[in-house]
């Protein structure tokens, strides 16, 4: 937009005075510049210029919150990883995976931060991402396509680079609500046209995860947006109705297959089961108990020697209680509750509808996935694979929650220019 012209000067020097406004504005009544438009927004390097002043109305709390979480989840991922990453002919493999996710992560922050978060309203560019969603989520699921790990179906693999189609099912599935709870005239006061119809789409990916089987991240979709839709005014009753059929057909399929049922029982004493089914949890136990209150010092943890399954990923929070003990345990889950609180924060600030839900629906994410993580690895939930959010290994995944990340610091940086 070229700044507007003055015709007709008082003084009678319209010429000097409108190649003066082309040079540095408008001016006002005074003689000042007008500096409630920029000058500079049409010229070559503005987008730099705005993603820099975003940057810079970025909450502060939430980015202090979430460089702590990388940095400690970087920490710990060496101390969890470097013995069985000599497998691969580095103590380091799993940490430069990591960087490299954090890097691409970091490029996919700038180009969000450079945009209006607004745009993720449109229809083509929330349909787009569901489709996407959708597609690898069939493709996974197709014997010789999607890649069998450890009795599950959950990766694909694209040359040198693996993911979980599941990670970015998750975000697609919050931008749909955001987008379906924020229209004019979605009446959530009436349950089988107004609800039901917006758990469509999450159910459908809910069901497509469990076919990998991933009960964890399939279940968190599904409880993330129920609380998207309390968050959007929805009846308490009529959500009620909705968690007791997904809590009844979770426990159907909990109870529907030998080792399902077996891993359902054994958290109740794992060590009754220390040679089978329990074998993961008792570890994971042993872990919290020899780090006691301060721990036995980063990378000083015995559990991580062979001993403990995966503990660069599932179970990382129990190499955390091992190295760090519960001080540190408490320090990670005290560091997770402060990221919460500003991304709510956020969406309780937040004067746009969609921007509202969509970061209610991000910081919900991953708060739901922090506690999940954490309740199986000190036994109060069934054994089940759901990764601790910066923390867990997975250098796609790691990309994929930076993005989340960044369109939550766009929506707090809006909320704060007003």
């Amino acid at each position: 937009m070229m700044p507007r012209l003055r015709i007709g000067a008082k003084d009678g020097s319209a010429g000097n005075s409108a190649k003066n406004q082309l040079i540095f504005g408008e001016r006002s009544a005074n003689n000042r510049p007008n500096t409630d438009e920029n000058p500079f927004k049409n010229r070559p390097g503005f987008a730099n210029y705005r993603f820099i002043q975003r940057l810079r109305s970025v909450d502060k709390g939430l980015t202090a919150a979430f460089l702590l979480l990388l940095a400690s989840g970087i920490l710990v991922l060496y101390a969890a990883s470097f013995y069985n990453a000599q497998d691969s002919g580095s103590s380091l493999s799993e940490v430069y995976s990591q960087l490299m996710g954090i890097g691409v992560g970091f490029v996919g922050m700038a180009v969000i931060l450079g945009i209006d978060y607004r745009v993720l309203a449109k229809p083509q560019v929330c349909l787009s991402l569901l489709a996407l969603s959708f597609l690898l989520l069939i493709l996974v699921a197709i014997p010789g396509v999607g890649r069998m790990l450890n009795g599950s179906r959950r990766w694909l693999r694209l040359g040198p680079i693996s993911f979980q189609p599941s990670e970015l099912a998750k975000y697609a599935s919050i931008l749909f609500l955001a987008r379906a709870l924020s229209m004019p005239g979605r009446d959530l006061s009436r349950f089988f046209r107004g609800l039901v119809p917006l758990f469509v789409i999450p159910g459908a990916m809910f069901l497509l995860i469990l076919m990998q089987p991933n009960l964890s991240t399939a279940g968190s979709i599904l409880i993330v947006a129920a609380v998207m839709t309390m968050m959007a005014g929805a009846r308490w009753r009529h959500l009620g109705s909705i968690g007791a059929a997904g809590l009844a057909l979770g426990t159907f399929y909990a109870l529907s297959a030998d080792y399902r049922r077996a891993r359902l029982m054994s958290f109740r004493n794992p060590f009754d089961y220390l040679t089978n089914e329990g074998y993961q949890l008792s570890q994971s136990l042993m872990a919290f108990g020899s780090g006691g209150l301060f721990g036995m010092g980063l990378g000083m943890g015995r559990q991580k020697y062979a001993f403990l399954p995966y503990p660069e990923s599932d179970f990382i929070f129990a190499v955390v209680g091992e190295d760090l003990g519960l001080i540190g345990c408490l320090s990670v889950l005290a560091l997770f509750a402060a990221f919460v609180f500003f991304g709510l924060r956020i969406a309780i600030r937040c004067d746009d509808r969609f921007g509202s839900l969509l970061a209610g629906g991000i910081t919900s994410m991953i708060g739901v996935q922090c506690v999940m993580n954490v309740a199986v690895v000190i036994g109060l939930m069934p054994t089940t694979g759901l990764p601790l959010p910066f923390f867990s290994a997975g250098g796609t995944s790691i990309s994929i929650l930076m993005c989340g990340v960044a369109v939550l610091m766009n929506i707090s940086a809006a909320a704060r220019r007003g």
